[in-house]
């Protein structure tokens, strides 16, 4: 809207309105919920988004990156999965139970007290006759039942309980098909088209079908219990008999509501492995890692970017992207947080997915589907109104096909670090390192569309040309420990030779790392200048440049990538502050032994998490509302390096792994 407009329309008279001052227009409360409000639930195969009203407002079968059976979040109308007090739709509170990825729901209603339990169950392995279909990584104890579970328990009083399950199939364009599954009313499966995966649900309470959804009510009084399960399979040709006879639902409340359990007790035996200091920001980690954990992909160890699609930059912007994919570099810096908590198995199956990738190819993409799938085709889903409004909804990211040179960084940097925990280098790799290395080398010279895969012009990024250094420098202690000395003293020689092209040409006239070659634009992704190891902390122009992102590049504190105005990234409008820009500046602000900045800001970012303690990829400084995909696999992993910065710098020891602290490094 045109300010001139406004002004305009203020100076007419209005005969129904008294003279004074121009009112307001009336805000419109959107009916979507703050994205910051949504739960996060996940059996490391699947994942979902719980509103604060009881609703899964986002989910997809039988992968994260399948098509949706519940959009709600992306449009109203786009199926939802709500189970709680009728007529009730503020909870009176909610809380993951401690350790876990199991959501508590306590509900006041006026005649008494509810509490729902939401989880994606984890159970024992279970393929003891034959082998998962999916699976390529050696098997552990657990695997994910492919069940959504939801208990309620009367507490105080009565409660009137609804069920009313409303699958859309295929990102809200096919209205489910439903049926008895049994003699009785408590089974019933949804069908979509051929190509769906169809949901069975069972319950122990009486369902109808209304249209394309299933109710049912029941009123529980205190001590009384009640449950609904929603199954499926992995595919459309796994649901045979003997398939669902393998992966039964619970029968009744008393075995739902020990499944929950058995969930919970499985994310605490597994928390329990990591490593936490004793601190008031413990549960930021834990939750950190939790939400890490959540986002990988077991049977191939991929991992997620986020589990959405098209939560927008920008409310009613066009930044809206799909990230229901891995991204190298993403994974690369997730190692930097796992390893910093000690948890060393998830890293290993991600350098394997890596390997897997990479094995037989010339090149390496900068990202892959969570199989493997090298294509991500991008399109618009035109019949979704998007969130909040917010068009296009893609799925889908061309992102795939674009020229980032630092990929090769990512690989060799995630790989040094795998291997310098073992002391040991497998050598199935050796290969792909080395063509990692020879591609760096042939193309840090060239320009591309950097870290943050901007849709303009190709120019000479500095954050490339620094990872295209880590590739060099990484690969030349790689190459010593493999054995082979005058190939890591040439690689060594190339690494010096980047090093001095990029201080030379990287740098402004105040001694200021700038965006890319021929600017005195800033962007936050030279931050990792001494996180890498690139220069020592001491070293002025890392001081100069980490006070000038500080001063500069920020909004209330909050630290931009760049500044839209200074840089053509093909796309239009505003975008928020990214969150791990700034978790970002409070390790570099450690690193440069500016302690007390870097602990005011790391409370400021920590008292911006969501009610959950989930962060999205961007914050508004000047509200504190979360923006884009969520929850961010970016944001946690560098909240934990963060953390674990200021806490080390508190203590003055130094840390295990990656920018958790002074390392890596030789």
């Amino acid at each position: 809207m045109k300010p001139a407009v406004n002004g305009d329309r203020a100076r007419q008279p209005d005969p129904d309105r008294e003279a004074g001052p121009q009112a307001a227009l009336p805000r419109i409360q959107s009916s979507f919920p703050p994205i910051a409000d949504y739960a996060f639930l996940s059996d490391c195969e699947v994942n979902c988004l719980v509103a604060p009203s009881g609703r899964v407002e986002w989910m997809c079968l039988p992968r994260p990156d399948s098509p949706s059976v519940f959009a709600a979040i992306l449009d109203r109308a786009a199926g939802s999965f709500r189970f709680g007090p009728t007529g009730v739709q503020v909870p009176a509170g909610r809380r993951y139970l401690p350790g876990t990825l199991v959501l508590e729901t306590t509900w006041r209603t006026r005649t008494g007290w509810l509490i729902v339990r939401d989880a994606l169950c984890i159970g024992p392995w279970y393929h003891s006759q034959r082998r998962s279909g999916t699976n390529r990584r050696p098997p552990t104890d657990y695997e994910a039942e492919h069940i959504l579970l939801r208990t309620a328990r009367c507490v105080v009083g009565n409660v009137e309980l609804s069920l009313d399950c409303h699958p859309v199939f295929d990102y809200g364009s096919t209205s489910a098909r439903w049926e008895y599954a049994g003699p009785g009313y408590g089974e019933a499966i949804a069908s979509g088209s051929e190509t769906e995966v169809p949901l069975r649900l069972v319950t122990d309470l009486r369902v109808g079908f209304e249209g394309p959804g299933a109710h049912a009510t029941k009123t529980l009084r205190q001590g009384e219990r009640a449950y609904v399960a929603m199954v499926w399979a992995r595919s459309r040709h796994s649901t045979s008999k003997e398939h669902w006879e393998e992966h039964p639902a619970p029968s009744t409340a008393e075995e739902a509501f020990e499944r929950v359990e058995r969930t919970a007790d499985y994310w605490r035996e597994w928390i329990n492995g990591g490593e936490f200091p004793e601190h008031p920001w413990q549960s930021f980690l834990q939750r950190s890692a939790l939400t890490l954990k959540g986002l990988t992909y077991s049977p191939t160890g991929a991992l997620l970017a986020a589990p959405t699609t098209s939560l927008p930059e920008t409310i009613g912007g066009e930044r809206n992207w799909d990230y229901r994919y891995t991204w190298i570099r993403d994974g690369t810096f997730m190692l930097w947080g796992l390893y910093t908590l000690g948890f060393d198995r998830e890293a290993n199956d991600f350098f394997y997915f890596i390997a897997d990738v990479a094995a037989g190819k010339k090149d390496l993409q900068i990202m892959y589907g969570i199989g493997g799938e090298p294509e991500l085709t991008e399109k618009t889903l035109d019949h979704l109104s998007g969130y909040d409004i917010s068009r296009p909804v893609r799925i889908g990211n061309a992102a795939y096909q674009q020229v980032q040179h630092d990929v090769w960084g990512a690989v060799l940097d995630s790989v040094y670090l795998h291997t310098k925990s073992r002391d040991y280098l497998p050598e199935v790799v050796w290969p792909i390192l080395k063509r990692a290395v020879e591609c760096a080398i042939e193309n840090w010279r060239k320009p591309d569309r950097g870290i943050w895969e901007v849709r303009g012009e190709p120019q000479h990024f500095t954050s490339s040309k620094l990872m295209c250094w880590v590739a060099c420098d990484r690969g030349a202690r790689l190459a010593e420990m493999h054995g082979d000395v005058e190939l890591a003293k040439s690689w060594q020689a190339i690494a010096d030779e980047i090093k001095s092209d990029l201080c030379e040409h990287g740098v402004d006239k105040r001694g200021v790392f700038v965006q890319h070659y021929g600017t005195d634009a800033l962007d936050a992704s030279v931050l990792l200048i001494p996180l890498v190891r690139f220069l020592p902390p001491e070293d002025p122009r890392v001081r100069a440049t980490v006070l000038a992102i500080a001063d500069e590049l920020t909004v209330d504190g909050m630290v931009l990538r760049y500044r839209t105005d200074e840089t053509d990234d093909g796309l239009s409008g505003e975008e928020g502050t990214f969150t791990i820009c700034s978790f970002w500046l409070v390790s570099a602000l450690c690193e440069i032994g500016e302690l007390d900045r870097a602990r005011e800001l790391c409370e400021k970012l920590l008292s911006y998490a969501s009610p959950l303690q989930l962060y999205a990829e961007e914050i508004d400084p000047r509200s504190g509302r979360h923006l884009g995909n969520f929850p961010q696999a970016f944001s946690h992993l560098a909240l934990i390096n963060a953390v674990m910065h200021v806490i080390h710098a508190e203590m003055g020891t130094p840390g295990r792994f990656g920018p958790g602290a002074p390392t890596p490094q030789p």
